[in-house]
């Protein structure tokens, strides 16, 4: 091969690699929606990016496929013009060198560039990778290597994409809060609308010993008064217990038969159908029922058919955006940090959460709650002053209010001071 012609060859097989990698990584990076902001200066070349970036995996495939067949081709080239040239010594060094060229040219230095002018280059972009995706040869080409792929895989193999994890979404909104690109109030409501698609509605319902229920056959005036103490718009009529829920009594309805002198009317009279719902329904989609359905309470049941507690949409709503406490509002702290670094937290406050609020790591296991914890590992009613020793953090019992365990103290403890205890 004539040296001067060969290597013609490898520089221009070189750029053709390194465009891929410009083309791919802008593309990676830019979205529909930031084509559609660039309309406004760009109206021709971002409304082609749109609809390029309409579907990612369309254009990824053949242009990692492209530059592939660039990069490997520049390598023959290479080896064709010197293995004559030079010994078995010299081809090793000659790869080597190689080697630090494509990483320079091929990854580092287009993918710098892409990143910082991300907007420029996917414009630019758009119309020869557009031509690129719709040549039959290639896409025929990357679709049957694909193919081949998902043949050759375990299982079905890879039928969709991309994928990407619940961890490295989070990642990304720190990167994004890193880059001051994101707030961090944005990234937490990032991080709660991911978790909210795996929430159910045990871990957001009001409990049942937390329920506040009015009989059916109490009067207009009494079932005001205990809905006025409550704060609540719509409280639970229930008949011979908790379990036996009858209807739902509305405030608003109350108020309407005081005002027409129908104090001694019986809530049985005004109550509205309830809405049931099993504890373990996922979170988004009685979201959407609420939604659809034009009802604010659920009753949660349990397996067994009891009563487990009640959800509303305000409980759903604050998985998302956080605890929403109006002015009348009086909740006591889930977590009070102490003078000597001990937290003392709700025995209620779920083990997700008290380690968002602390940063220290509790297990998880068949309960939901820290007082579940307590309960798990003592195997008995707890008492005030129970120990319970884990990983780095030691729980004490504080408070007991019949079988339930309100409050527990919580303090860090280094793993080997608790090895050492349990000696």
């Amino acid at each position: 091969m004539n040296l001067l012609i060969g290597l013609g060859a490898a520089v221009v097989l070189l750029v053709l690699a390194g465009l891929v990698t410009l083309a791919e990584t802008a593309l990676t990076r830019s979205s529909a929606a930031r084509a559609e902001l660039l309309e406004d200066d760009h109206p021709v070349r971002a409304a082609r990016l749109g609809r390029l970036l309409t579907e990612p995996e369309r254009i990824l495939n053949p242009l990692r496929l492209v530059g592939l067949v660039f990069v490997v081709a520049e390598v023959v080239v290479v080896t064709v013009l010197v293995r004559d040239r030079v010994g078995s010594a010299g081809l090793i060094l000659l790869a080597v060198a190689n080697v630090a060229v494509l990483y320079v040219v091929v990854e580092v230095m287009p993918r710098t560039f892409a990143i910082l002018h991300t907007d420029r280059v996917s414009l630019a972009a758009a119309r020869p990778v557009a031509a690129l995706v719709r040549s039959p040869v290639v896409g025929l080409v990357a679709r049957g290597l694909i193919g081949v792929g998902n043949a050759i895989l375990p299982g079905k193999g890879l039928r969709s994409g991309p994928f990407a994890s619940a961890e490295e979404l989070v990642a990304l909104a720190d990167a994004a809060v890193a880059d001051e690109v994101l707030d961090s109030d944005g990234r937490d409501l990032i991080e709660s609308v991911i978790e909210f698609g795996d929430t159910i509605v045990r871990e957001v319902m009001v409990p049942r010993p937390d329920m506040t229920t009015i009989a059916g056959t109490a009067t207009v005036v009494d079932a005001l008064e205990v809905g006025s103490n409550a704060g609540y718009s719509r409280l639970p009529a229930v008949g011979d217990d908790i379990d036996d829920v009858v209807g739902l009594v509305y405030v608003k309805d109350l108020i309407r038969a005081e005002l027409a002198g129908e104090d001694d009317r019986a809530v049985s009279e005004l109550i509205r159908p309830p809405r049931f719902v099993p504890e373990t329904k996922k979170v988004p989609q009685l979201l959407r029922e609420m939604q659809t359905e034009s009802f604010h309470m659920a009753l949660a049941v349990d397996e067994y058919g009891g009563i487990a507690g009640l959800v509303t949409l305000e409980d759903l709503i604050e998985e998302i955006v956080g605890e929403i406490v109006d002015e009348y509002d009086v909740e006591e702290a889930l977590v009070e940090r102490q003078p000597d670094g001990a937290v003392r937290v709700d025995g209620r406050i779920l083990i997700d959460e008290f380690h968002d609020l602390t940063g220290w790591e509790l297990p998880e296991g068949d309960f939901d709650t820290v007082a579940g914890l307590v309960l798990d590992r003592l195997g008995r009613l707890p008492k005030v002053n129970d120990t319970i020793d884990e990983p780095g953090v030691r729980l004490v019992v504080e408070r007991v209010t019949g079988r339930r365990v309100t409050k527990v103290m919580a303090r860090r403890v280094a793993a080997e001071v608790i090895e050492e205890i349990h000696r």
